[in-house]
């Protein structure tokens, strides 16, 4: 008697492959109490659904076709032309795409995500500034986005949050420059600044930075400070006051950050923020709600 054979779709795959990871591997506050109440689970079903599509992109034993296509099972979910399958990862997308439907914000914040983590699965280098930057318009921007597009905030405010954003996801590779080449060999340092700077992606793997790497670092931070600087009128222009409050605490962090990434070394050890880094930036987020 021949045993029936379980049949895989090769959309979903085989099993969940979801990470434990959760909101405190973040450099921002997630579902922050900040949020108004009525918000926090809006938040919390993007969290959940960006925490999953990032893992898929980077589970190493999924072949890059399987990672593309379960990807784009979950946008297909999203724009409503797919049933998603009964399960925690895949169901992580039909919960959001009734938020978005509920609260009027665009499927795009959403799908935007995928195609960042769609060319996360084969393309594992960058030639410059410029390229980088596009990675973090789709990688990045789509989360402050929603975020002030949820709270009713004005257009105005999306290219200062795409600044804060955008540095954030750099602030994000350089903590992690070592374990994405080690891990996924993937590197998001410019080849244009490797090269000026006589160094290779394969520096990163060392026990500390060499003087050429350590530049490259320093040239990104350089265009971090920008972003920041850009970024830092964002919670001004925001006029719902817990957003505007969560705005002034994420550009104190990000400014924390980057100036931490200045002093510390993040090929010897991964460089992260302390509690009182997160205690001075919620002080500031008070002062704005205060004010």
């Amino acid at each position: 008697m021949n045993a029936i054979s379980k049949t895989i779709d090769p959309v979903w795959g085989e099993s969940d492959v979801t990470s434990p990871k959760g909101a405190g591997d973040e450099n921002f506050p997630v579902g922050s109490l900040l949020f108004a109440k009525a918000n926090r689970a809006h938040v919390t079903a993007y969290y959940n659904f960006a925490r999953v599509i990032d893992d898929m992109v980077d589970n190493a034993t999924l072949s890059a076709d399987a990672k593309i296509a379960r990807l784009k099972g979950m946008e297909e979910v999203i724009r409503g032309e797919r049933e998603a399958l009964y399960r925690a990862d895949a169901q992580t997308a039909a919960i959001l795409r009734r938020h978005l439907l509920q609260t009027g914000v665009p499927l795009e914040t959403a799908t935007d995500l995928i195609t960042a983590f769609v060319q996360d699965a084969v393309k594992n280098r960058y030639g410059n500034w410029d390229e980088l930057l596009g990675y973090c318009r789709f990688s990045a921007n789509p989360v402050g986005r929603f975020l002030l597009l949820l709270h009713g905030e004005k257009v105005e405010t999306l290219p200062l949050s795409d600044a804060l954003c955008s540095a954030l996801q750099v602030l994000n590779h350089l903590q992690d420059v070592t374990g994405d080449l080690k891990t996924l060999n993937r590197s998001y340092l410019p080849q244009d600044m490797l090269d000026a700077e006589g160094a290779k992606v394969e520096d990163v793997l060392l026990a500390r930075s060499k003087p050429g790497l350590r530049r490259v670092f320093d040239h990104l931070l350089d265009e971090v400070d920008h972003l920041n600087r850009e970024a830092s009128a964002l919670p001004g222009l925001v006029r719902d006051r817990r957003m505007r409050a969560y705005c002034a605490v994420v550009v104190a962090l990000s400014q924390r950050l980057a100036t931490r990434l200045r002093r510390e070394d993040p090929v010897a050890g991964r460089v992260k923020l302390g509690r009182g880094d997160g205690v001075l930036a919620f002080a500031k987020g008070a002062r704005t709600l205060i004010g």
